[in-house]
């Protein structure tokens, strides 16, 4: 009988219910298959007899790929950790805490219909499970404490690299949250200029801008900023931003807004004067928008003068 002994210092009884499911499997129920458990020391074994050689590349391949699963179910949150407070030790509590956040969201299939995710996740699992058929396929005794600690270096470099983006989305995140907080000060600090301001989409990508009179205000609110760059360097999203913060509105009518690709534009308006925006698909304002492209005329009118 040939055997294949799992030594464990914790988790036996977790470990003992995935060799079960492995072997449990339709394609052993005809060949007697025996698992006892022992402890010699402070280590806990899981013994697995098998009388058939003939399934036993089938049989450690298939215990490999269930003990990967387990290790990324069971220490995987404990990989990152470790990691975020070895090489990214000058972040405080509360910093370290949203990176984790970050890299679980990342890397825990949290978004079901992501198919990249569900890839990564089976590369992180293939690449445990091919060390451990490599260890199994020279050795019938492992340790997993052991094997878990000195033998995933690829792994642990796949998950360093979560942290890494992880810390990048964390500081990003930061810049904007003080991003918004800059601007929120710079319209709380001035007199609105309008009670109301209609934002209008145009065909060509610019922005129509309206008072609580629907008298056009576009040229006004865009001169001052229109001067200091050339006409090919404009950002007409930046520009926008731009004159909703001097006009310091009470309330902004964001209209046909569907049809701005920009979700992030909106997000930033919206954060900016909380509160204050009102998002629009159907009124009459987005109707007559549809028919013209009139930023476009307004905006050459104006750099002709």
């Amino acid at each position: 009988m040939e055997y294949l002994s799992l030594g464990m210092t914790d988790d036996i009884q977790e470990v003992k219910k995935v060799i079960h499911h492995v072997i449990s499997d339709n394609k052993y129920k005809n060949f007697h298959i025996d698992v006892k458990q022992k402890k010699i020391n402070d280590l806990n074994f899981l013994d697995i007899g098998i009388k058939s050689k003939s399934i036993i590349e089938s049989l450690k391949a298939d215990i490999a790929n269930a003990l990967a699963q387990f290790i990324l179910k069971k220490y995987e949150k404990k990989f990152i950790m470790k990691i975020i407070y070895s090489n990214y030790c000058y972040f405080n509590s509360g910093e370290k805490k949203e990176i984790l956040k970050n890299a679980l969201k990342n890397i825990m299939n949290l978004d079901k219909d992501n198919i990249f995710n569900d890839l990564f996740f089976i590369r992180r699992k293939n690449i445990i499970s091919k060390k451990l058929l490599e260890y199994l396929d020279t050795s019938n005794i492992i340790i997993l404490d052991g094997f878990i600690t000195f033998r995933l270096q690829d792994y642990i470099k796949e998950l360093e690299e979560v942290v890494d983006k992880a810390v990048d989305d964390y500081l990003t995140e930061k810049e904007y949250k003080e991003f918004i907080r800059l601007l929120k000060y710079f319209v709380d600090i001035q007199e609105p200029k309008s009670d109301t301001v209609h934002v209008l989409y145009g065909y060509d990508k610019k922005y129509i801008l309206l008072d609580q009179n629907k008298r056009e205000i576009t040229n006004e609110c865009i001169k001052d900023f229109i001067n200091e760059v050339a006409e090919g360097e404009i950002n007409y999203d930046d520009l926008l931003v731009s004159s909703l913060i001097t006009l310091a509105p009470k309330k902004i009518y964001i209209h046909s807004v569907n049809r701005i690709k920009n979700k992030e534009l909106i997000e930033t308006i919206k954060n900016v004067f909380l509160g204050k925006v009102v998002c629009c698909e159907c009124c009459e304002l987005c109707s007559i928008e549809h028919k013209s492209n009139v930023t476009s005329v307004m905006t050459a009118d104006y750099l002709q003068k």
